[in-house]
Parts: C-alpha cells; sequence; structure tokens
C-alpha cells in the first residue's frame, strides 16, 4: 500500500495526519493531482458542496505603528497607501448591504494599527449593533491585538467570528516582524476564543519561508481549534521590504492548500488576498481543498468583481 494510501484511510477513520506524514507529502515524490484528488475528497466529504463566502471593508487604513515586513499599511515604509480615520456608519453599512445583495454571508471590519483606541472601539461597537439591525450577514472582525474583556464586548455587540492572523509560523515569524511578537498574536485568538468567538486564523505564503515551515504554520493554526483559514499569498507591494520576493508558482500555492486541507480535515480553507497570482488557475483551488472565500476587494489591493467569482463558484458545480 502507498503512502497516499495510508494517509487517505487514516483521514477516512477520521484520525489526524502528523507533522512528519505532512513533511512526507509535500517532498514531491507523489503527483499534484494525485494530492489535489484526496484533499477534493476530503473537503466534499467534511464541508459539504456550499462555499463559503466573506466580504471586508478597510475601516481604517494605514499609519500602522508596526513594521510587517509585508505590510502596504506600515507607517514603517513609503507605499502611497491612502491614510484615512475611521469610517462612519453610514459608510459601513452601504458597503455591508450592497455586499449581502451580492449574496455574501459574512462582513467584517479591519482597522489597521496593533490594537484600535477606546473612543474607536465604543463607535466599532455602535457601527456593529446597526449591522445587526440593519442586515442578515453573520458579523465578523479584524481589529488587531484584543483583550478577553473587549472580546465579550463584542461579541454582545453581535459579532460572531474573529479574524486574527500568525501570519507564518512561530520559528520563522522574527523575519517578518520585530514590534510585538508571535505570541502577542496568539494571545489575541485565545482571548477571543476564551470569549466564545469563532476563530479565523491563517497567514500569508510566499514570504521566503520554506514549505516546511507552512507546514509548521498550519500545525500551529490546528492547535488553536481554528475554524476558519485564510490563506494569502504574498502580494509583493512595492516599499515594502518584500517587495522583490519572488512569487510563488501556481502549483506551489495549490500544493500549500492541498496540504493545508489534509491538516486541517474540518476547518474552512479560505481563498484571501494575493490569489489573483493563480491567474486562470484560480478555480483549480476548489479542487484542491479550498471551501471558503475572501471575495470582493481587500484591504488595499483590488479583487475579482464578486459576480465574477460567483460564477466561478457555479462554474465548478458548487453551491452559494
Amino acid at each position: 500500500m502507498d503512502f497516499l494510501t495510508l494517509m487517505e484511510n487514516k483521514l477516512d477513520e477520521g484520525r489526524m495526519i502528523t507533522f512528519e506524514e505532512a513533511v512526507e507529502l509535500a517532498k514531491g515524490k507523489i503527483e499534484d493531482e494525485k494530492l489535489f484528488l484526496l484533499a477534493d475528497k476530503l473537503c466534499k466529504k467534511n464541508m459539504g458542496r456550499r462555499v463559503d463566502l466573506c466580504s471586508i471593508i478597510n475601516a481604517k487604513s494605514g499609519g500602522c505603528s508596526e513594521n510587517c515586513k509585508f505590510c502596504a499599511q506600515s507607517g514603517h515604509y513609503d507605499t502611497g497607501v491612502k491614510i484615512y480615520p475611521l469610517l462612519d456608519v453610514d459608510d459601513v453599512l452601504k458597503a455591508a448591504k450592497e455586499n449581502e445583495k451580492e449574496g455574501v454571508h459574512r462582513f467584517s471590519l479591519v482597522t489597521s494599527g496593533k490594537s484600535v483606541s477606546d473612543e474607536e472601539f465604543e463607535k466599532i461597537l455602535g457601527i456593529y449593533s446597526v449591522l445587526r439591525k440593519e442586515t442578515n450577514l453573520k458579523l465578523c472582525a479584524s481589529l488587531g491585538s484584543l483583550s478577553y474583556e473587549r472580546a465579550v464586548r463584542l461579541k454582545e455587540a453581535g459579532v460572531s467570528m474573529y479574524h486574527h492572523n500568525i501570519e507564518t509560523c512561530r520559528e520563522y515569524y522574527p523575519k517578518i516582524c520585530d514590534t510585538h511578537t508571535y505570541d502577542d498574536r496568539i494571545n489575541t485568538v485565545k482571548n477571543a476564543a476564551k470569549a466564545g468567538l469563532e476563530i479565523c486564523c491563517g497567514g500569508i505564503i510566499g514570504m521566503g519561508e520554506s514549505m516546511e515551515q507552512r507546514i509548521k504554520m498550519a500545525f500551529e493554526i490546528r492547535e488553536l481549534g481554528v475554524k476558519s483559514v485564510p490563506i494569502n499569498v504574498l502580494n509583493p507591494i512595492k516599499g515594502t521590504p518584500f517587495e522583490n520576493v519572488r512569487s510563488l508558482s501556481p502549483d506551489e500555492i495549490l500544493r500549500t492548500i492541498a496540504l493545508f486541507r489534509l491538516i486541517m480535515p474540518y476547518a474552512h480553507i479560505r481563498y484571501a488576498g494575493g490569489r489573483m497570482c493563480l491567474g486562470e488557475h484560480q478555480s483549480k483551488g476548489f479542487k484542491a481543498g479550498v471551501s471558503a472565500m475572501l471575495v470582493g476587494n481587500y484591504l488595499t489591493t483590488v479583487g475579482n468583481k464578486i459576480s465574477d467569482d460567483l460564477e466561478m463558484i457555479q462554474r465548478m458545480g458548487l453551491e452559494i
């Protein structure tokens, strides 16, 4: 019995693969198509055929105190990004309703900065209260570092999921940021989970890390009990330290997605920023383990039209 069949049998029995097994799967001895086929089979079995759709609004942009080397919004780099304060409730509500009309299931406010001020947080709570009354969207939040007390208040305001990426694995984290620690990110995830919020936590691939380090990130996310795992592909931004990083090939991106699916068989593996790097191969992700997708525009880059994404999903025989 070959190694891939052994892993398939293990997963069919509801058992989880180990780090060593995932590394073995990643070595390239197994044909991509066979790996994708297993990931797709597992995805459809555990997650069904309905693609979970979310959208975001850049509710506060630029001027961040942190020095994450990939980020256009860091105040440490000259990227030409727009800088503006927290949006008013009317602007957010308008965007939310437009996204809901397009067929989106979830909507999130995303703010730049390590965290938001007390004044901003109170305003954000008010915005969520309005969104809860005026839409049927599931509400998510991505407000940077978060205390347990704030997490409780977000849940009370109607937020059901908190997003906070670990970005990369623990050992590689010092290579991407040194104004806060990897453990700061872990603590935020734990605070949100303790308050009863579902967790959306993933990272960025293609920042110079190895495939083994991506696998380490996946296992670190799995340990946190995450239900939604956004996979971003680095979109090198001019002015950042990573502006000249080599882009990943479509095959490497898809192989990473498939491995994440095998490592986390019961979580949503979510297409997020940078999937435009796949070009005409974007639809292949839905045959390699993707079960959810961030649609519309991203924080500082333009995405596909939502209608084009919905058409792609339907073309793949999936549901919305």
